[in-house]
C-alpha cells in the first residue's frame, strides 16, 4: 500500500539540498553568523516580493508581530490596554503576541467559505479603544476586502497582517499601498519561516514587512537590543535577531517559491476536482486572487472515523486547529462575543497532504480514498 505522509521535512527539501548544503558552507567559511550579508540580501528580497520599501528579518513569526505591536506602543500610536481586532480560529501565536504587548485581543469570528476574519462583523466589535485589525492568512488563503479597509479607514485603526502562512498570495483587490501581494497590503506584517511553511527555513525565523520608515526603524532597533548603533539603547528592547545561516537557507528556497506554490496550487484543484463525497467539505478556490495553500483544509463532522479510515489507508494528517485561542487553559478568563463557526469548525477541519512529494496524482488517489468513507 503506497504511502502519503502528511508533511516529511526532509523529503521537502530534498529537491534543495545540494543548494541548502552549498549555502550553509559559505556561510560557514565567510564567519558572519549575525546579521551580515545573507540576511540583509534576504531582507531585500523578500520586500520587493512583498512590494514594500522595509522587510526586517527577525527571530520567528511569533516575534515578528510583537514587534510590531510593541513598535507602535513605542511611537505612541498604541497603549496599554488598547484592543486589536484578530480571528479567532487563527493558530495560538497570533492572540498571544497581541495579549504579551499589553494589549486585548478582541476575537472575530471567520467566514465559513474563505475561514478567514468576517469583516462584516467588525463593526461591532470596535470600542473607543480598539486600535488596530489583525487579518490571518489563513491556510494561505488572503484576508482583504473593501469592508475591512473601510473600517480601518472610519475608525483610523491600523491593519497587521499576520502573513504567516500566505507568502507569495495575491489579493484580488488592491492594498493600502496598491499592492495586490500579501504582506504589503497593510499597514504591517509579519511573516514567519517555521520550517514548515511554504517558505521554511531549517530552524526558526521571522521578517516584518512594512513602508512605514518609523516603524521599520522601531522594530530594526528594537529587535537588537532597543540599539539604534552599538551600545546605544534608545528601546528596552530583546534580542529577536534572524541569524545568518538561516537567511541564507531562505535565500535558497526563496528561488523556488512560485514554482512551490504552483505545485501546491495544482494539487489543490487535483483535490478539488476528484472529492465527490457529500460529508466532506472541500474548501473553496477562489479565481479572483491567488492561493498558495499552506494547508489544504476540508471539513467533516465525523472527524475522527475520517483520519481513522485515511491512516488505515496509508494517508497522513493534521488538525489546524482543533483547540481555538479562547478554549486555552492561558486565556480561560479572556472576554469575547459568542463564537460559533470558530467553534463548529474546531470540530471539522482536517489538513490533508500537500507538500512535496504529494503531486496532482496523488491528490486524485488520496480524494479515491476519500470518496470511499
Amino acid at each position: 500500500m503506497k504511502q502519503y505522509p502528511f508533511l516529511d521535512l526532509a523529503l521537502a527539501n530534498g529537491p534543495y539540498m545540494d543548494e541548502l548544503k552549498a549555502a550553509a558552507c559559505d556561510v560557514i567559511e565567510r564567519g558572519r553568523y549575525i546579521h551580515s550579508t545573507q540576511t540583509e540580501l534576504l531582507e531585500q528580497e523578500i520586500a520587493t516580493l512583498c512590494q514594500a520599501r522595509h522587510c526586517v528579518g527577525v527571530s520567528n513569526g511569533l516575534d515578528a508581530l510583537r514587534l510590531i505591536l510593541q513598535a507602535y506602543k513605542e511611537m505612541g500610536i498604541m497603549r496599554d490596554g488598547d484592543e486589536v481586532i484578530v480571528p479567532a480560529n487563527t493558530y495560538v501565536a497570533s492572540i498571544l503576541a497581541i495579549s504579551q504587548c499589553g494589549l486585548v485581543p478582541v476575537l472575530c469570528d471567520p467566514r465559513v467559505d474563505t475561514m478567514n476574519l468576517d469583516s462584516g462583523l467588525l463593526e461591532g466589535l470596535i470600542t473607543p479603544r480598539t486600535r488596530a485589525i489583525m487579518p490571518v492568512h489563513l491556510y494561505g488563503t488572503p484576508c482583504w476586502d473593501m469592508a475591512l479597509m473601510q473600517a480601518a479607514r472610519d475608525h483610523d485603526l491600523r491593519i497587521i497582517e499576520d502573513n504567516a502562512q500566505a507568502i507569495g498570495a495575491h489579493s484580488g483587490i488592491a492594498g493600502l499601498n496598491g499592492t495586490f501581494i500579501t504582506g504589503g497590503l497593510g499597514d504591517a506584517a509579519g511573516i514567519s519561516f517555521y520550517p514548515t511553511k511554504n517558505l521554511g527555513a531549517l530552524g526558526d525565523g521571522g521578517a516584518v514587512v512594512t513602508n512605514d520608515d518609523t516603524l521599520a526603524a522601531t522594530v530594526r532597533a528594537l529587535a537588537n537590543y532597543g540599539s539604534d548603533r552599538r551600545y546605544h539603547n534608545i528601546y528596552k528592547g530583546y534580542n529577536c535577531r534572524l541569524d545568518e545561516i538561516q537567511a541564507a537557507m531562505l535565500r535558497v528556497k526563496l528561488r523556488h517559491l512560485e514554482q512551490e506554490n504552483d505545485t501546491r496550487a495544482a494539487v489543490a484543484r487535483a483535490y478539488n476536482e476528484a472529492i465527490d463525497n457529500p460529508r466532506v467539505k472541500a474548501p473553496v478556490i477562489f479565481e479572483d486572487m491567488k492561493q498558495i495553500w499552506h494547508q489544504y483544509v476540508v471539513r467533516v463532522e465525523n472527524r475522527d472515523a475520517f483520519r481513522a479510515h485515511l491512516a488505515d489507508n496509508g494517508v497522513g494528517t493534521d488538525i489546524h486547529y482543533a483547540t481555538p485561542a479562547h478554549w486555552q487553559p492561558c486565556y480561560h478568563d479572556l472576554d469575547h462575543a459568542p463564537l460559533p463557526v470558530t467553534e463548529r469548525m474546531a470540530g471539522e477541519v482536517v489538513s490533508l497532504p500537500i507538500a512535496h512529494p504529494i503531486t496532482p496524482d496523488d491528490a486524485r488517489a488520496i480524494a479515491d480514498i476519500i470518496n470511499r468513507f
